[in-house]
């Protein structure tokens, strides 16, 4: 038959229990010796600080902070400092058409009493002026200026448009920021 199983003793596994606890409790555990004081290496403080895991820099906790007004001030003047630096840079090329009052115009004349004559801070005009035909012999001056952020084409416009004797209209073709 089958190979007989030997019965359960509940004595031998109270005991089982009872060894692991006292071998757990009551016997004392080796430990090796202590490392001497002296002997410990000593760390520098930069050891410490050459990684960070989070970020954190300590060094900014001991200086003082600044007041919310404190930064509203030095953050707005930033921003006005930044705006002043663009707008000196900011140009933008205009081209115009200027139609002369009558065919007998001499349009190399009025484009360099425009250029001579037009005159504003930040202003600069094209070297050269193109004649475009329209119809019938009939001429236009397609011409370029460049102004800063300060100035205005419109006024430019007017002041062109001023030669009333010389000048029949003049248009804007486009306007580019540079």
């Amino acid at each position: 038959m089958a190979a007989a199983i030997p019965a359960y003793d509940l004595a031998l596994d109270e005991l089982c229990v009872a060894l692991s606890y006292v071998t757990m409790t009551k016997v004392p555990v080796y430990t090796p010796p202590a490392a001497k004081a002296e002997e410990a290496p000593k760390k520098d403080s930069k050891d410490d600080d050459d990684f960070d895991v989070f970020g954190d820099d300590d060094e900014e906790d001991e200086a003082p902070k600044e007041s919310r007004a404190e930064m509203l001030a030095r953050l707005k003047k930033e921003a006005e400092e930044r705006t002043a630096r663009k707008e000196a840079k900011q140009r933008t090329l205009v081209a115009i058409e200027v139609k002369p009052f009558s065919t007998e115009t001499d349009l190399n004349e009025l484009w360099k009493k425009i250029t001579t004559t037009v005159k504003q801070e930040g202003l600069k005009w094209g070297e050269h002026c193109h004649l475009e035909e329209i119809a019938f012999g009939i001429k236009k001056i397609n011409m370029t200026f460049t102004m800063g952020a300060k100035n205005s084409s419109d006024d430019v416009i007017e002041a062109i448009e001023a030669f009333e004797d010389e000048v029949q209209s003049v248009e804007m073709l486009s306007m580019n920021v540079l």
